[in-house]
């Protein structure tokens, strides 16, 4: 018998010692899987810090510029009569401030000034003056003064209010739950008028028409 023994040309072959130092210190060519998994929980930290400092400024940025959400200031009754000079704003008709998202109205039209001090309520009424958010408490849209009834009404779902934001109650005055919401605001002693955006005051309960606390229309009719 013949002492040869063939073997398998695909028969697996070890990997000499040598050849195993060299593997080790020659860095394989492309990303290993645990490199692909670092980068990639990097990469997801950098982003999720970009998002939250970006949240923060956008927070943070309108108290610093004075813009909605901080303090903006608005100017004197007569500054927003000339803005407005179209409006009945002596009359007590409410003046739109875009820059605030507010609305700006005249309490008692026999005082035709702001009386200086600090309202944190925005009631208005030791101010003579009341600042209105433009949001319909119902879903958000904004409520727009008629110049027929001098009512706000709401074009989005009917709910309707008298002119410094009462909420009528009744099914025909819409859905709204509450009347309008308010903001905190400011008068110095020039008569300047400051709203803080920042701090908003829940509007209180509907009134119904003919009771004290609401201001009829001044019209059965309104302009929607």
């Amino acid at each position: 018998m013949s002492n040869y023994h063939v073997e398998p040309i695909d028969r697996p072959q070890a990997l000499a010692p040598e050849a195993i130092k060299s593997l080790r210190r020659h860095q394989v060519k492309g990303l290993s899987r645990r490199q692909l998994l670092r980068y990639s929980l990097g990469l997801g930290g950098v982003l999720w810090m970009t998002e939250v400092l970006a949240g923060t400024i956008g927070f943070l940025w309108p108290n610093l510029t004075g813009g909605f959400g901080g303090k903006v200031k608005i100017g004197s009754l007569d500054d927003i009569k000339l803005a407005n000079s179209n409006l009945p704003i002596a009359d007590g008709f409410p003046a739109y401030v875009p820059d605030a998202r507010a609305y700006i109205i005249l309490m008692d039209t026999g005082k035709q000034q702001f009386i200086a001090g600090d309202d944190t309520t925005g009631d208005g009424s030791a101010l003579n003056v009341r600042g209105l958010y433009q949001r319909c408490p119902h879903l958000g849209c904004k409520p727009n003064p008629c110049l027929k009834n001098f009512w706000f009404e709401c074009p989005c779902h009917g709910s309707r209010y008298d002119r410094l934001g009462i909420k009528a109650a009744g099914p025909q005055y819409g859905p709204a739950a509450r009347s309008m919401d308010r903001f905190s605001a400011s008068v110095d002693g020039s008569g300047v008028l400051t709203l803080d955006t920042g701090k908003i005051t829940l509007g209180p309960l509907p009134i119904a028409v003919g009771q004290p606390g609401i201001i009829p229309p001044r019209t059965p009719t309104g302009c929607i």
